[in-house]
């Protein structure tokens, strides 16, 4: 009998050793799967006289080929490429918003601003004007089609979040499930190893979307954390995560948080994304709260700087019919700040463009602690600003704020730790629209013009005369006009009909000259009552020059042949307006801006994936199915197990032979 069972146990072993092979085989492309060996022992032998006789062999275990170290580095190397990797597909959309080509908003810019050379060139021509607003119509379309694309693009990646969201919660089900049943199977005393596989496959799957850390328990279950902390998976017990809205400035901000809800509590726990680490989730919340976000402010800034300058330039010119020149753009409201929900107080923070060449391509958070004092901080490169009315020098918040471009009314003083959001700029471009259509309302001509005076002796000449509103808005000459008459050696000139004092235009801040009378500098831009002129030559003792109202019946209808305001509108493309760009160059830099962060998230990409791929070789290597090793197995333990079973053939043979011999 002792052969018999020495036999039976090698015939089940090695079927075991069979099984495993074939299991192995079968699941060779099953994702997740660890590759199996059988472990065999030898069963301790029976002690006879003659020594210790063989009883044979045992299965010990079914071994899981798996490395826990491997494991978790390729599942974290993973969640970082899936992050990385997200984030670059929504650049490379968000690139192709900000393209260059014919088709372009910068050849757009560009068109527009060309055009009106030709109305420069001949003023009365009805076809140069009517192409001229034609070309404003169509880039103010471009500006807002690429508006909509941004918004489509912020869609998607809601509802590719909200699909995230889904899965998350759906797998940390799951893995809680599993984590049960291996609870349930660890008290067999041996390991569940397709369940082990199973949760490992789940916590890949799950790190897809949003990156974890993972404690074992001494019950075999798994903690699953996200953002370091939160515990989304325990034992049995799974979290539920949401995408939604900042709780203090909600909507208003453009941002999204995840949102953390353990089971059994009413208390949401927000998580940005710089609190994730990888995974799909962080890397498209990263793309929603800042490459987004920064795309929008962009686009925002230049609709409102071009409407505001342009907008601006046309109201100081005068049309055909000689009236004032009317807004050539719809006037973008930036509306008022978003307050938090958290504000203790009732003020409300209203906002306006002072300057559009000083804004900036970005959102702010203001906060006070006391009523005149606090900071401001900038979200595009985190500079805080600080302020404090009561301080010395005393500082306001719309100080602040009009070296950004902006001005600032509160509606009333705001308590300490009251805070508001700035984004006003990321929903302006969708507001962009030319209102003008007729080419008789273009304000091509100047509200003023000059005349030298006949009986003048010197060679002082008129460079340019133009009307810029500044430093307190455009006051017209009276009928007598504004007349600068010259003395002296060095030449110095006086006013007579002025309202406002003369200013040195080529300072910044522009200053009042010293006088009267006052210093002449051929070539020095003087602005006076809202018009700028730019005299070159010297003057003689006596020399006048009249600047009159072009509108006046003196000068007839010469305002119509007049281009001087069509000049003004054209120099706009040459002011810098965009961090020290030009109106035509702006469009490049802001290709230029959402390009380096196309090129950095691709070489992000590219790096987190090659490390990723690395990590999951080394990961399979020890965990895979190799289909020529489990071949050479199964002949192995085929042959094995055929003799064993010759083993059984003998030992029946041997009983057979002594039973009949015992018969006789």
């Amino acid at each position: 009998m002792s052969l018999l069972n020495v036999g039976a146990r090698a015939l089940q072993a090695n079927q075991a050793a069979l099984q495993t092979a074939g299991h192995n085989i079968a699941n060779v492309n099953t994702a997740g799967y660890s590759r199996q060996s059988v472990v065999l022992q030898t069963v301790q032998g029976q002690f006879t006289g003659g020594g210790y006789i063989g009883k044979g062999v045992e299965v010990q275990t079914i071994l899981r080929n798996h490395s826990e170290l491997l494991t978790r580095q390729a599942t974290a190397a993973a969640a970082v490429d899936s992050g990385d990797s997200a984030r670059m597909d929504r650049l490379r959309q968000l690139q192709d918003v900000f393209s260059g080509g014919a088709s372009g908003i910068g050849a757009s810019i560009n068109d527009m601003m060309n055009a009106l050379s030709d109305v420069v060139s001949s003023p009365t021509d009805l076809t140069a004007r009517s192409v001229a607003l034609t070309r404003m119509d169509e880039m103010a379309a471009r500006i807002r089609d690429a508006s909509q694309r941004l918004d489509e693009i912020g869609y998607t990646v809601a509802e590719q979040l909200k699909g995230s969201m889904v899965a998350v919660n759906s797998i940390a089900k799951s893995i809680a499930g599993v984590n049960e049943q291996i609870a349930r199977a660890k008290g067999n005393g041996q390991p569940a190893n397709d369940l082990l596989d199973q949760r490992d496959q789940l916590i890949r799957d799950l790190n897809q979307h949003i990156q974890t850390s993972q404690v074992a328990a001494d019950d075999g279950t798994v903690s699953v954390f996200v953002a370091g902390s939160q515990p989304l998976v325990l034992g049995n017990k799974a979290a539920t995560l949401s995408i939604e809205d900042p709780a203090d400035f909600g909507a208003g901000s453009g941002q999204k948080v995840l949102n953390f809800l353990a089971p059994g509590s009413s208390t949401k726990v927000e998580l940005n994304e710089s609190m994730l680490g990888g995974g799909e989730v962080a890397g498209l919340l990263r793309f929603q709260n800042s490459d987004l976000a920064e795309g929008r402010n962009l686009l925002g800034r230049m609709a409102v700087a071009i409407s505001e300058s342009m907008n601006t330039q046309n109201k100081l010119g005068l049309t055909l019919n000689g009236q004032p020149g009317d807004n050539l753009f719809a006037p973008i409201s930036l509306g008022n700040a978003v307050g938090s929900s958290f504000n203790t107080s009732a003020a409300t923070m209203a906002l306006t463009v002072t300057d559009p060449t000083l804004l900036q391509a970005s959102s702010y958070t203001i906060t006070f602690t006391a009523a005149d004092a606090g900071s401001v901080t900038r979200a595009s490169d985190g500079k805080v600003f600080s302020f404090n009315g009561s301080g010395l020098p005393p500082v306001t918040v719309a100080d602040v704020f009009a070296t950004q471009g902006l001005g600032v009314a509160l509606s009333g003083p705001p308590n300490a730790g009251d805070r508001f959001m700035i984004t006003s700029l990321q929903g302006s471009a969708a507001e962009l629209q030319a209102l003008q259509y007729s080419p008789v309302d273009l304000a091509a001509a100047n509200p003023v013009n000059a005349a030298m005076g006949k009986a003048n002796s010197g060679s002082m000449q008129l460079a340019s005369l133009k009307a810029t509103g500044q430093p307190a808005g455009l006051v017209l000459p009276p009928a007598t006009g504004v007349v600068m008459t010259f003395a002296g050696a060095p030449a110095t000139f006086t006013l007579a009909g002025n309202t406002g004092a003369p200013v040195d235009a080529s300072t910044t801040p522009p200053t009042p000259l010293a006088g009267p009378p006052y210093a002449f500098t051929p070539g020095q831009a003087i602005t006076i009552d809202g018009w700028e002129i730019t005299l070159n030559g010297a003057p003689k003792a006596g020399d006048t020059v009249t600047v009159g109202n072009a509108t006046d019946p003196q000068y007839g209808d010469w305002y119509k042949r007049d281009a001087g305001n069509a000049s003004s509108l054209m120099g706009l493309r040459d002011v810098p307006m965009f961090d020290g760009a030009t109106l035509s160059d702006g469009f490049a830099g802001a290709m230029a801006q959402i390009g380096t962060r196309t090129q950095s998230a691709q070489f992000a990409a590219e790096l987190s994936s090659a490390i990723a791929a690395n990590l999951e070789r080394d990961r399979t290597a020890v965990s895979g199915v190799n289909l020529d090793e489990e071949a050479a197995r199964l002949i192995q333990y085929q042959q094995a197990y055929q003799a064993s079973a010759k083993m059984i053939q003998i030992a029946q043979n041997i009983f057979d032979t002594l039973i009949q011999g015992l018969a006789r």
